[in-house]
């Protein structure tokens, strides 16, 4: 791929092609697929070159993944000015696997699990595959998150418990202050909550906004944060990611059986790692093009569509319409049958 070719500039003739995967399969050709969170992006070029070259040479054995950690630690430093600690680090298949064995090895049965929706729906579903129970502090109607909701869940969840933050918001695409972040660490301190920060969104957020990751603040010590190139670099197909505790979390970690481990994809490590390393111009396009599709998208609703209104975000591929000009009960089933 050139530079100057569009990451994004596939036709929907060349996707119904070209792609194998659930999305593009599930439903033929009777609807767009935009149910299941991916990109359908060019790859970027580094990742295809360490990818093929991993095959071509016969390199398919099991991870070995101190080049990831090094790799992801140098690209928090370069976009984030965060130097996570190489030595609190561990790899797990992919982010959510991750967080599902980290609430089981380290939070009681009796306690509670404290999500914040609208969130990633399938966290509803790893939390009740660890028998732990659901407890909600719903974002305010700002979509930011709500300390008092958090302080009652945090209660009712019980000392033990955990919440899975963020960070940034998937889906609203919120980007949460490092003072938002901050008075959330010490309350979970307060409270003796686990945060887990799924932080798969951060490469997305937008040039403008100030992200800050989560183990980055002093209070957040206790916490420990998740991280992968799935989502900014199109790789969920190829899974690998990395837990880091924060400096006072270490045994949070410690306590996961070693053989977790094993799950990372061998040429997810691979690829990961030369996306952390060589995809930052990719990347860079990327969010561009993104925020080029953001104008137009504003501009075709103010021109076709001027009863709806795409919601304001500061993260992630995702775009959210407020539908509610248009008087419809259920603009899903609305649009789908084309009136």
């Amino acid at each position: 791929m050139s530079r100057t070719e569009p990451i994004l500039g596939a036709s929907l003739d060349e996707l119904r092609r070209t792609r194998t995967s659930v999305k593009w399969q599930a439903y033929g050709h009777e609807a767009i697929p935009v149910w299941v969170a991916e990109m359908d992006a060019r790859p970027c070029p580094p990742v295809v070159e360490a990818v093929t070259s991993a095959l071509g040479r016969g390199d398919t054995g099991y991870a070995w993944t101190a080049a990831y950690v090094r790799a992801a630690t140098d690209f928090a430093k370069r976009r984030w000015d965060w130097s996570p600690d190489p030595g609190a680090a561990m790899s797990v298949p992919d982010v959510m696997s991750g967080i599902e064995a980290l609430l089981v090895h380290n939070v009681p049965r009796e306690a509670g699990v404290v999500l914040s929706p609208p969130c990633y729906d399938s966290f509803y579903g790893f939390v009740a595959a660890t028998d732990r129970r659901l407890v909600k502090a719903p974002l305010g109607a700002d979509l930011r998150l709500d300390l008092d909701a958090l302080d009652r869940a945090f209660v009712e969840a019980g000392p033990g418990g955990a919440y899975v933050l963020c960070n940034p918001q998937n889906p609203t695409g919120t980007v949460h202050t490092a003072d938002e972040l901050r008075a959330l660490a010490r309350l979970a301190d307060e409270r003796r909550i686990l945060v887990l920060s799924d932080e798969i969104h951060a490469p997305l957020v937008q040039p403008g906004t100030t992200y800050t990751p989560y183990l980055s603040l002093p209070e957040a010590a206790r916490g420990v944060a998740l991280m992968s190139g799935s989502k900014a670099f199109n790789l969920a197909g190829i899974k690998a990611a990395l837990a880091f505790a924060g400096p006072d979390a270490k045994e949070r970690l410690a306590a996961l059986p070693e053989v977790l481990t094993h799950g990372a994809n061998h040429l997810g490590v691979i690829a990961a790692t030369a996306a952390y390393d060589h995809g930052g111009p990719w990347l860079d396009q990327l969010l561009g093009e993104l925020a080029d599709r953001r104008r137009l998208l504003g501009e075709l609703l103010a021109q076709r569509l001027p009863d709806v209104r795409p919601v304001p975000s500061q993260a992630t591929f995702l775009a959210w319409l407020d539908c509610r000009g248009l008087g419809v009960d259920d603009p899903a089933a609305t649009f789908r049958r084309g009136v």
